[in-house]
């Protein structure tokens, strides 16, 4: 069964910091690049930072100089280090695998993990 699991949520205060995690299983993680998304109640679901399967990053924004994605392939996990969060941090944050192979596209999404970052 393929899955992808988001795990390292919490409520932390604002300057905080916190490390999700995405283990993914019934599917070989590294061949995908992975996404990290966000959604605050009442907003859109926004792109936070990815990685490809060759290890490049982009962040939003928002977050750059302050989140690290990176991934470890011998775990088939990938993992958000979020440092001086932000109260406008708190949201569920997702991860997404996505892999094109020619005209198909193979995508899994996680349950979602929830961040509050309040004092």
């Amino acid at each position: 069964q393929v899955q992808l699991v988001e795990s390292g949520g919490g409520l932390v205060q604002p300057g905080g910091s916190l490390r999700l995690s995405c283990a993914a299983s019934g599917f070989t993680s590294d061949s995908y690049a992975i996404g990290w998304f966000r959604q605050a109640p009442g907003e859109q679901r926004e792109l936070v930072a990815a990685i490809t399967s060759a290890g490049s990053t982009n962040y939003a924004d928002s977050v750059k100089g302050r989140f690290t994605i990176s991934r470890d392939n011998a775990k088939n996990t990938v993992y958000l280090q979020m440092n001086s969060l932000k109260p406008e941090d708190t949201a569920a944050y997702y991860c997404k695998a996505e892999r094109v192979l020619g005209i198909r596209t193979y995508d899994y999404w996680g349950q979602g993990t929830q961040v509050t970052v309040s004092s």
